[in-house]
């Protein structure tokens, strides 16, 4: 059988979804269908997304671009039979 993986969006995360323009929001549930429908570590290796760990104070979270300019912070946990990942917060990203 194989492993599944659910997207839980926290409160936080999906108010800042709600702000965001309608091509981030597509960007964004495009993001949460494919991890949900092809697992995220097949997702994780698609290029466009840049899919990277983080760092500092932020080590055990990991990024995604949805654009040049927002990405969406989320940490994934495991429990035997499916992955799950937790949407943190999407932001506008400060370069």
């Amino acid at each position: 059988m194989a492993t599944t993986t659910k997207v839980n969006v926290s409160k936080f995360a999906d108010k800042q979804v709600s702000r965001l323009p309608i091509e981030m929001k597509v960007a964004f549930y495009v993001w949460v269908n494919a991890v949900e429908n092809n697992g995220i570590h097949l997702v994780r290796s698609t290029r466009g997304y840049r899919d990277e760990a983080l760092q500092g104070k932020r080590k055990g979270q990991r990024s995604v671009r949805l654009n040049r300019a927002y990405r969406m912070i989320y940490e994934q946990f495991d429990d035997g039979k499916c992955h799950i990942i937790g949407v943190l917060e999407v932001n506008r990203h400060e370069y």
